[in-house]
């Protein structure tokens, strides 16, 4: 009898049978207010009927028309459309099915494009669990521990994490700025450098957002060194922070764009985007891929962009996100055991400390499971796994907002007595 690996724990012990909206369904019929969003993938709610009704479509015409065998339509009306919504100047995409594959093809278009082999990343990130993005995950060593060696040419630097540092964000943008360019001509040579990755709001690393100094900073360094700036959106695209991409909250443009999770309301899907001329100096061969651009799953991502457009969920978002920063404030206000509060549209997260400034991973692992027996499923993160992270999907509701942070509340003193 054949079981599931041992490895795979689950965060809360929900057996889903079904989904609607913002809400999972057990097999005893249990409704879950779902704040996980299968990690920021269901971007539309679960089970969206525009979603489905396209993918049920494209299933009875045609499931799998390998893209570099034969073309088919999504793929090319998912192209057309993903124009409408990129930043200027990145009309060049290529498909995969993953956040770790597509950051890993942007490591190789880097090191093609700009003949150098080092990849700068920050503290913090997470960029996937493949040999290639490990070697570019800093969230936790779980991601990369026992697995060396990993790929060389990996180079980290500090990312301006204000309240762990106990400083300002000023000072800690100062402060990262200043050990980036301490970095590029000690351990990673400007002229040996291919990128910069970096995540809008670090992800795994505890829902911090970059500082916009910060972001514009990579993009000046970039511009005088002729280094690219790759921007890994997987988990903030298509609308997740309140505004369409994460980076989009700071004036700096990226040279490469990398998306997923929310890109196909479930479906496995993941691209990059680069300037075409960027695009080219990629070598002949080193793109492809059996399953990248799956018609089903195209046909899907179109069907989510129209919804985040017509339905506004962008703006959704932002509205919505701050309702939900203000009700995480006012509860940690009550609740000293929460340090900070922080995020940015509806990726929001409260970290657990001790009155002596510690992290409180077991205080947070309380809170994070008395929310679930209440109702309320959440996820943690971090690398001390001190902080619960809310990812609703991003057509909440004032209401169900309002719902979650009584149940947030209750939780969090269920927790602390």
């Amino acid at each position: 009898m054949a079981t599931l690996s041992p490895l795979l724990k689950q965060a809360t012990p929900v057996l889903a049978e079904r989904g609607e909206g913002v809400y999972l369904y057990d097999t005893e019929g249990r409704r879950h207010l779902d704040f996980t969003a299968g990690i920021g993938v269901t971007s539309t709610g679960h089970c969206h009927p525009r979603v489905v009704e396209a993918a049920q479509k494209q299933v009875g015409t045609l499931i799998h028309g390998q893209y570099t065998t034969v073309m088919h339509e999504p793929l090319l009306r998912l192209t057309e459309a993903l124009g409408e919504v990129l930043p200027e100047g990145l009309d060049s995409l290529f498909y995969l099915n993953s956040g770790s594959e597509a950051v890993e093809a942007s490591i190789r278009l880097a090191r093609h494009a700009t003949g150098r082999q080092n990849i700068v990343v920050f503290h913090g990130s997470f960029h996937g669990r493949t040999m290639g993005a490990a070697a570019l995950t800093t969230a936790g060593t779980k991601f990369r521990a026992g697995i060396g060696p990993l790929m060389p040419g990996a180079a980290i630097a500090p990312f301006p994490q204000a309240y762990r540092y106990g400083w300002s964000e000023e000072e800690a943008t100062r402060f990262a700025l200043r050990e980036l360019d301490y970095l590029l001509v000690t351990a990673s040579p400007a002229s040996d450098t291919a990128a910069f990755v970096v995540e809008p709001v670090l992800g795994e690393g505890g829902y911090i957002p970059a500082p916009p100094a910060f972001l514009e900073g990579l993009r000046e360094r970039a511009d005088r060194h002729g280094i690219l700036l790759i921007v890994d959106e997987v988990q903030t695209g298509f609308g997740r922070t309140g505004r369409f991409w994460g980076h989009e909250h700071a004036a700096a443009r990226p040279d490469v764009l990398i998306t997923a999770k929310g890109l196909a309301s479930g479906f496995p899907l993941s691209a990059i985007a680069a300037p075409t001329a960027l695009m080219e100096k990629a070598r002949p061969g080193s793109q492809g891929g059996t399953y990248g651009g799956n018609a089903v799953a195209c046909a899907a991502a179109l069907a989510t962009l129209r919804v985040v457009q017509d339905e506004d969920l962008v703006g959704n978002s932002a509205r919505q996100g701050a309702r939900l920063n203000d009700g995480l404030r006012k509860v940690a206000a009550d609740h000293p055991v929460i340090g900070d509060v922080r995020g940015l549209g509806l990726m929001q997260a409260a970290e657990f400390t001790t009155p002596g400034g510690e992290p409180d991973a077991e205080t947070a692992q309380r809170a994070h499971k008395a929310a679930t027996e209440r109702g309320l499923l959440l996820l943690t993160c971090g690398a001390y796994g001190n902080v619960v992270r809310m990812i609703p999907p991003l057509i909440v509701t004032e209401a169900q907002i309002e719902d979650a942070l009584g149940l947030w509340s209750a939780a969090v003193t269920d927790a602390v007595r």
